[in-house]
């Protein structure tokens, strides 16, 4: 899966927010000051070359739809992010946050009970 760029991952995020929408609705859920109606149609266009959405036609106007959720695209970057930066490694990235103090005690804390949850699933299968 490639990789989406700063505007087009921003225009991603209210597609998985709104589920579908033409471009003025999408338009809509920016901030101040709002990117133009043009850019952000290209964008759509862009990340509908690059298969992450798909539309449907009623008659010139479109209505964009996401085909790749958010949870499979995030699965992808995250992995890809480990990859490139922590050698393939979670332990190394979640040592390396919490040594940064990236990661409070209280997260820390709930990382440790996710994981014990987990070790304990996969203990049973």
């Amino acid at each position: 899966m490639r990789e989406l760029t700063r505007a087009e991952e921003e225009v991603m995020q209210v597609l998985w927010k709104i589920k579908k929408g033409f471009v003025k609705e999408i338009l809509e859920h920016f901030d101040e000051p709002k990117p133009a109606y043009n850019t952000v149609s290209t964008i759509v266009r862009i990340l509908q070359d690059k298969g992450f959405v798909d539309h449907k036609a009623y008659g010139r106007t479109h209505e964009y739809f996401p085909v790749v959720s958010k949870n499979e695209y995030s699965k992808t970057h995250l992995n890809t992010f480990v990859n490139d930066y922590f050698s393939n490694s979670f332990e190394k990235m979640v040592s390396f946050f919490a040594k940064e103090k990236s990661i409070s005690l209280k997260e820390m804390e709930e990382i440790m009970k996710i994981m014990a949850g987990e070790v304990k699933k996969q203990k049973t299968k």
